[in-house]
């Protein structure tokens, strides 16, 4: 109607035409505006849905329903998470915690390192966690030490392994896990001490997005653990809690989505045909092949077990495991979109080589034994 009332305007006849006449500033179509209004995000979710329906449509449901289920088993994570970041913020706490671990930054590395190979926590399933960290303001490098070994190992995961691959296998792995944790904090704090890696999170998870940050309000306020009892923190630790949820939950639908596809289509065939081989170079590419060959943890062990029969070498499955666990496909793409990329990069060199170093040293001692 708005557009009706305008075309009967003096003047507005010959806009008409200039616009039939192709003119560049012509509206764009209802669709196109509309489309432009919803996240890319969500639109390249649902893009790869109408890819899935279209080329693969036997395994839609499947992929609906692996994506649900994942989301809805890491959705209390998430929300606590979120919920506890929110909350430090709105507490103006944030700077408290940063400073208390700061002071003891050696004993946060070593802390995290060990506590990250015992936690439960997934690739995907830690990112949450990770940001909640961040955000408070925990040095990156203890929070590089979890972040690093937490994917690796498990209790599930550790009587799972010690099942299809033995126990020797899965105490190298936990104790691999507490080694490439401690060598990522230990050298992420060193990059930081030359002041690398300052404000590690993207703008979009830190700040509001659009609009005035309620946070801002509160920048300089001293600390008050009660925040129910200020209007002004409440609406810091809801705008805060809410950003959060909603900026890991698209970016983690995604990567469960392309796992979905990745299970049930990445052939432990092949692999056996890539990473077969006793030759000095099966560490290395076991690992570079581990980070978009690498299905979830708990599938990857009997398709290891599998390669091993097949003459895959231990140091080369351990090196698989260790950079597929760190650095897959799905997982990559949660934390790309969390810290920026000179941090990613940095992320996924230390897993890559940490990896293959554990791979090496796992082989040598097999080999003097």
């Amino acid at each position: 109607m708005e557009n009706n009332m305008v075309s009967n305007q003096p003047g507005c006849e010959a806009v008409d035409n200039a616009y039939a006449a192709g003119s560049p500033e012509k509206p764009q179509s209802d669709l196109i505006a509309y489309l432009k209004t919803i996240d890319r995000t969500w639109l390249f979710i649902g893009l790869v849905f109408l890819a899935i329906a279209i080329g693969l449509p036997s395994h839609l449901l499947e992929s609906v329903r692996f994506t649900v289920v994942n989301l809805w088993s890491i959705a209390p994570f998430l929300l606590l998470s979120a919920t506890l970041a929110g909350y430090l913020e709105a507490a103006s706490a944030d700077r408290l915690i940063g400073k208390v671990f700061s002071e003891r930054v050696v004993l946060a590395i070593v802390s995290a390192a060990v506590f990250g190979a015992l936690s439960p926590f997934c690739s995907c399933g830690v990112i949450p966690l990770i940001a909640a960290l961040l955000v408070a303001g925990v040095p990156l490098a203890a929070v590089m030490a979890f972040w690093v070994a937490s994917p690796i190992m498990s209790p599930s995961m550790f009587v799972v392994t010690a099942a299809g691959l033995g126990a020797e296998f899965a105490i190298v792995k936990m104790f691999s896990a507490i080694a490439v944790g401690l060598s990522a904090g230990g050298l992420t704090l060193l990059l930081q001490q030359v002041g690398v890696f300052r404000n590690p999170l993207r703008s979009s998870l830190v700040s509001s997005c659009g609009g005035d940050d309620p946070a801002q309000k509160i920048k300089n306020a001293a600390t008050a653990w009660r925040v129910w009892q200020h209007p002004e923190r409440v609406e810091v630790l809801w705008q805060k809690t809410s950003a959060m949820v909603l900026f890991l939950g698209k970016w983690l639908t995604l990567a469960f989505v392309l796992e979905s596809l990745m299970v049930t289509y990445v052939p432990a065939e092949l692999l056996g045909q890539w990473l077969g081989s006793g030759s000095a170079w099966a560490i290395p590419l076991s690992a570079v092949i581990g980070v978009p060959a690498y299905l979830n943890g708990f599938v990857a062990v009997p398709v290891v077990a599998g390669l091993i029969e097949n003459g895959m070498t231990p140091g080369a499955a351990l090196s698989f495991m260790l950079a597929g666990a760190m650095t897959s496909i799905p997982a990559a793409i949660a934390v790309f979109s969390l810290v920026k990329r000179p941090l990613f990069f940095w992320y996924v060199l230390l897993a890559l080589f940490g990896a293959i170093a554990a791979g090496w040293f796992y082989q040598l001692f097999l080999t003097l034994n």
